[in-house]
């Protein structure tokens, strides 16, 4: 039986092998592996596809958030506005830099914070809030903007599931994610629908001298050998990783196509399953699938997993304890308002494989063993 995986990166890699192992003995043979010229190439190239917006690479996505708060000199103590359904990395750094994580529900519908949440959480010690574009689908950016700008608040949009997805303002003009706030940050975890081969990331912005700090405190604060205006960090996407990612990105909107059409296949393959909820589509932004995430009903998510783990299929719980929950957390966050719907999410989630090597075979298997399930209940 034909194995199905979450993410097929191998299968991914066999179809550009030739161009990425160019690239890496390319890379090796030149011995430029820290800030060389492929560092340089891949930056100019997402820069293009982020229409513009200046790009600073770094080590990771959550080094990207790190930096982000940093180079907008939030203080200890003041208060950050997280979605309390999202993964550790949006706030972890929020307590590594002894900021107060003001954590919010999230719309059960589309998984993402909304603009009257934020609004209702936000006091004289708020500087800032991080909408996470979650599962590949952006938060509706136009209302959320307006608040940040009547409230003097920062924007950090956490791309790192949404990269390539496009927002829609109501005027009709577009952007892609994660260049309408202050700064955008995100991950090439090679899981990401654009993933290196080891850990990468990058914070973009489209502030030239805000693009320059953060430039600068990437790289130990440093303005000029020697010289360091600020406390910094060692954050840097090595040569090898960035070679591989400009390779990638030039087939990113092929993968983005491709996910966007197995989504659709589950759609129509699951419509007639009453039992689910499929993801929902909002009319202001693209979903580019980076999870395909159901709701299950009747408090049977768990089951349902281990019957698709004992078929052989692969399910993921994406998140499946609230983030207000854990240990590292209960300390030194605060809540506003209700988490009904985290709650809710944290038990009935379940993301289903999604990938850019996915076929329509396999989806069948996947979608007659969920209808199998729901037969013998």
């Amino acid at each position: 039986m034909e194995n199905i995986q979450m993410v097929d990166l191998k299968g991914q890699y066999e179809k550009i092998k030739a161009h990425i192992d160019n690239a890496v003995i390319e890379c090796i043979a030149s011995a430029n592996f820290i800030n060389g010229p492929h560092v340089k190439s891949f930056t100019r190239a997402l820069e293009a596809y982020l229409d513009g917006a200046s790009v600073v690479p770094c080590a990771n996505g959550t080094d990207a958030l790190q930096i982000a708060m940093m180079a907008l000199d939030l203080q200890p103590g003041d208060e950050v506005i997280v979605p309390s359904f999202t993964y550790v990395a949006t706030a972890e750094v929020i307590g590594l830099l002894r900021l107060t994580p003001v954590m919010v529900d999230v719309d059960p519908e589309t998984f993402n914070i909304t603009a009257d949440l934020i609004e209702q959480a936000i006091t004289p010690k708020t500087k800032a809030v991080v909408p996470v574009h979650l599962f590949g689908q952006c938060a509706d950016m136009d209302a959320i903007m307006k608040v940040a700008r009547k409230y003097n608040l920062y924007v950090i949009e956490d791309t790192a599931q949404a990269i390539g997805a496009i927002y829609t303002f109501p005027d009709g003009k577009t952007a892609k994610a994660g260049t309408i706030g202050d700064i955008g940050c995100t991950s090439f975890f090679p899981s990401k629908n654009l993933g290196c081969y080891g850990d990468g990331g990058a914070i973009y912005t489209k502030n030239t001298a805000l693009a320059n700090k953060i430039n600068v405190i990437a790289n130990h604060g440093q303005t000029k050998k020697y010289v360091h205006k600020y406390i910094g960090v060692n954050s840097r996407l090595d040569s090898i990783q960035a070679a591989i990612l400009e390779i990638k990105l030039s087939y990113l909107d092929a993968y983005t196509s491709a996910r966007q059409i197995a989504a659709f296949r589950y759609n129509e393959m699951l419509a007639d399953v009453k039992e689910i909820i499929t993801p929902t589509l909002v009319p202001y932004s693209t979903h580019v699938y980076h999870q395909y995430t159901l709701k299950v009903k009747n408090d049977l998510r768990n089951s349902l997993k281990e019957h698709l783990e004992a078929e052989g299929i692969p399910a993921m719980v994406y998140y499946p304890i609230p983030l207000y929950k854990q240990e590292a957390y209960t300390s030194i966050s605060s809540i506003s308002g209700s988490l009904a719907a985290t709650e809710y999410l944290c038990s009935s989630v379940l993301s289903l494989p999604i990938h850019t090597e996915l076929t329509e075979k396999q989806q069948h298997r996947i979608v007659n063993a969920i209808k199998s399930f729901y037969k013998k209940i």
